[in-house]
C-alpha cells in the first residue's frame, strides 16, 4: 500500500480544535488527504475556556504529517454555517470524500456524580444540541456530496463500544445516540454506496487530560502512579490512525452501521500508537486475587490486541488471551 493511501482524497473533520478531532485530522493528512479542519476556536476568538488549541493550529499539523490542512470556523449547531462549509469544499474541492463527526462541546455541561432528576434541564439540551444535533446538521449536508459521486465514509466518534451505562443520563444519551445515528444513516445510504459508522477510542490522552495529570506526551507515564489505568491510554493519533485505515479500506461498505474501537481495528488493519503502551498495569491485573471488574478486562483485552501485532510478544498474548478465556 502506499505511503499516502488517501492521496487525492478530501475530508471534513468536524470538532477538530484538540482531543479526538485533532488526531483524526493529522492522521488523514499523515495518508495524504486535504483535510478541513472545523470549530469554534480560532487565532483570538477561543471558544472553549482554559483551552488555547486552534483549528489553526491543527490545520499546520495536518501540513506537517504530509497533507493539506484548511481551517475553516464552523459552529455546526448553526445551519447556515455548515451549508456555507460544504459549500465552500464543492466549490473548492468538487468532492467529499470522508466526513468524521467529533463535535462535542459538553465538558462543562455535564454534572457528573449527579442522578438524572436532579440535572439542569437547560444544560442538558445546550449538551444534546452541541453534540448530538450538531452531528445531524453536519451529515443532512455533507452527505449529498458523497450522494452525488456514490462513494464516501461518515464516521461517528462515541465513548465506548459498550451498552454499559456511562454514569451521567445526558452524557450516556448524547454517546449512544451518534452510534445509533451511524446505523440510521447507514440504512439510508445503502443504495448510494455510501458508508457510515461508528468509532470509540480508548482512554484518550487529550491535551485536557495530560493538563490535568500535570503532565506532556513527552513524559505521560509520569502519571501511572496517579491513575494506574492511565497505563493503556492511548495518544489522539491512535483513533486517527484507525480511521485512515478505513477510508483507505476499499471493502470498507461492509462494516457500514457497525460500531469499532480504536484497538479493535489496530489489530484488523495491523497499525500501532505513536508510543508503546506501559504494562505495569496488566500485570497487576492479571496477578490479583480479587475478581476483575469491568474495567480490568477492557485494560487486558485492549493490551492483548496490541501484544497480537507483535511476533515477538507472542508468549505474551496467549498468556492474556488465557486470562480472558477464564472470565468467560
Amino acid at each position: 500500500m502506499s505511503d499516502q493511501p488517501l492521496h487525492g482524497r478530501v475530508a471534513v473533520v468536524a470538532g477538530a480544535t484538540r482531543g479526538a478531532g485533532r488526531g483524526i485530522a493529522r492522521m488523514l493528512g499523515a495518508a495524504g488527504a486535504t483535510v478541513y479542519c472545523t470549530g469554534r476556536s480560532v487565532r483570538g476568538r477561543p471558544a472553549t475556556e482554559g483551552r488555547p488549541e486552534t483549528i489553526e493550529e491543527t490545520a499546520q499539523m495536518v501540513a506537517a504529517e504530509g497533507g493539506r490542512g484548511i481551517a475553516v470556523r464552523t459552529d455546526h449547531t448553526i445551519e447556515s454555517e455548515v451549508a456555507r462549509l460544504f459549500a465552500r469544499v464543492s466549490d473548492e474541492q468538487g468532492r467529499l470524500d470522508i466526513l468524521v463527526n467529533d463535535i462535542w462541546g459538553g465538558d462543562a455541561l455535564t454534572e457528573w456524580g449527579s442522578p438524572f432528576w436532579t440535572l439542569s434541564i437547560s444544560q442538558g439540551q445546550e449538551l444534546l444540541e452541541r453534540a448530538v444535533h450538531s452531528h445531524i446538521i453536519t451529515s443532512r449536508h455533507g452527505a449529498p456530496l458523497m450522494i452525488e459521486r456514490n462513494a464516501g465514509l461518515i464516521v461517528e466518534v462515541t465513548d465506548g463500544d459498550t451498552f454499559g451505562y456511562r454514569g451521567n443520563l445526558l452524557y450516556d444519551l448524547a454517546k449512544n445516540a451518534v452510534i445509533r445515528l451511524a446505523y440510521g444513516m447507514a440504512g439510508d445510504l445503502h443504495a448510494h454506496r455510501v458508508t457510515a459508522l461508528a468509532i470509540t477510542p480508548g482512554f484518550l490522552r487529550s491535551e485536557a487530560v495530560l493538563d490535568s495529570f500535570g503532565v506532556s506526551e513527552a513524559n505521560w507515564r509520569d502519571a501511572i502512579d496517579k491513575d494506574p489505568y492511565f497505563a493503556e491510554s492511548e495518544t489522539p493519533c491512535f483513533v486517527g490512525r484507525a480511521i485512515a485505515a478505513l477510508a483507505a479500506d476499499p471493502h470498507v461498505a461492509r462494516k457500514s452501521g457497525g460500531l469499532f474501537s480504536s484497538w479493535g481495528l489496530a489489530k484488523e488493519y495491523d497499525f500501532t500508537d505513536l508510543d508503546g503502551r506501559f504494562r505495569r498495569k496488566v500485570r497487576e491485573i492479571l496477578e490479583q486475587d480479587a475478581p476483575p471488574d469491568e474495567m480490568d478486562v477492557f485494560v487486558v483485552r485492549s493490551r492483548l490486541y496490541q501484544a497480537e501485532l507483535d511476533p515477538s510478544r507472542a508468549e505474551e498474548a496467549a498468556r492474556l488471551r488465557g486470562w480472558l478465556d477464564r472470565q468467560e
